[in-house]
């Protein structure tokens, strides 16, 4: 192919591409506020799950539908082989948040605001707590020393609140599923005292405290692995008498709390109501249903 022929070619291909791009605008646009031509939308305050991405779909209210249901990128449009732009901005833009929620701290201020006190595992750093999970789940004798101190011994139900892998989280719901849980509790004439925040925590640091303290049920709030729907997913891991080394199915686990998931005050109720029925049967974990 001579040079003339190449140009040409490639004339060509970047015609169609611009023509394309041109049509397909309108579509992904009409759902997208805009004030003017020089507008850029915020896309993290975008719901794409009213955005439609493809171009002339056979089906649009159907395909409106489906989406609606799920934060999943479902019907992921291109331009030529790529990702048009707005996909990969928002791709680059959760995966921001994702490391964010990662690498940063809760905020002093809230856990004052909240009453908790903290502590930290045996983990100096997030590196150390990403690379290390057998130091995420051990506290030094210090702090052990701090809990017996703090905590009252042979507690009923004794509440944690753990970083985890995503800061985020806690930042998001702590303030209404915190609440949420001490009312369900008072309603069944239980109690909530003092309550530690553990930095740079992995789940079974929970059974540290079952062997040290030997509360009856012990709940644990942490901070979910972040993906790219959400950054502030937080479950809570609850189990009868924890000890170290027991085995996970002692524990039972209510995930997606979010806004997006199971709300935190929704998520509240239904964890004491559990902490309620694993004090009446003494048990936890999958044994529950027999």
């Amino acid at each position: 192919m001579n040079e003339d022929k190449l140009i040409e070619l490639v004339k060509q291909v970047v015609s169609e591409m611009t023509s394309t791009q041109k049509s397909d605008n309108p579509v992904m646009l009409e759902a997208v506020p805009s004030d003017s031509e020089e507008y850029v939308p915020d896309l993290s305050q975008v719901d794409f799950r009213k955005v439609l991405d493809i171009p002339h779909p056979a089906n649009r209210e159907e395909y409106l539908r489906v989406k609606a249901k799920t934060e999943a990128r479902l019907g992921v449009w291109r331009t030529g082989p790529r990702y048009r732009t707005n996909t990969l901005l928002r791709f680059l833009s959760d995966h921001a948040a994702a490391m964010d929620a990662v690498f940063s701290d809760v905020s002093e201020e809230m856990l004052e605001e909240m009453g908790l006190f903290s502590v930290s595992s045996r983990c100096s750093s997030k590196d150390e707590h990403l690379t290390r999970p057998d130091l995420g789940r051990q506290f030094s004798e210090e702090t052990i020393a701090r809990f017996k101190a703090k905590l009252k011994p042979k507690a009923k139900v004794q509440i944690m609140v753990g970083d985890g892998l995503s800061s985020a989280a806690i930042e998001a719901n702590l303030r209404d599923i915190i609440p949420a849980i001490s009312q369900g509790l008072k309603m069944y004439g239980l109690e909530v005292g003092n309550i530690p925040f553990v930095k740079n925590c992995r789940v079974p640091a929970m059974d540290v405290i079952g062997d040290e303290l030997e509360p009856e049920v012990v709940c644990m709030l942490i901070g979910e692995r972040p993906g790219l729907v959400t950054a502030e997913s937080m479950s809570a891991y609850i189990a009868y008498k924890p000890t170290v080394g027991m085995p996970e199915a002692r524990r039972i686990v209510i995930s997606n709390i979010h806004d997006g998931g199971t709300p935190a005050v929704e998520a509240g109720a239904h964890i004491a109501e559990l902490i309620k029925t694993m004090l009446e049967k003494k048990t936890s974990g999958i044994v529950m249903g027999d």
